[in-house]
């Protein structure tokens, strides 16, 4: 979906204008999450910073909604890990791919089963490492 027609999609579901700040609960609303959640991934995804006012009250910036709403897709529809997206985030600069993701940019397509499968092997891959990184040596 392009920007513009999300940014349209978003003024249309919270009654504010799309340019508008929305707060923490206004964001969970739109995002359909819970509160909690978007506070969780303030501390995965250091490219989240809403505003913050007196008091710690957050208000997120329409661009600040693109975002976590993308995250969003990619660790619920796309079946990307916490760390998956950070990576993705990392490798553009804070800006996640739009519905091509790496795989068919490099001309192997995958339907969603197969990318949620081959993303739950490399997390399993990622603790046996991390496991074995702490395992005594002897």
């Amino acid at each position: 979906m392009t920007e513009a027609v999300e940014k349209k999609n978003l003024s249309l579901r919270g009654g504010k204008s799309a340019e508008a700040f929305r707060t923490i609960s206004e964001a969970a609303g739109e995002l359909e999450l819970p509160q909690h959640v978007l506070r969780f991934w303030e501390t995965k995804f250091p490219h989240i910073r809403p505003l913050k006012r007196g008091g710690g009250r957050r208000y997120y910036r329409p661009e600040d909604l693109l975002l976590l709403r993308r995250i969003r897709d990619l660790l619920y529809d796309d079946g990307y890990t916490i760390r998956g997206v950070q990576k993705l985030l990392r490798r553009n600069d804070g800006k996640t791919p739009g519905n091509d993701d790496d795989s068919q940019r490099e001309g192997i397509v995958l339907d969603k089963r197969q990318q949620a499968e081959l993303a739950d092997m490399l997390g399993e891959l990622e603790e046996l490492r991390d496991l074995l990184r702490a395992a005594p040596k002897d």
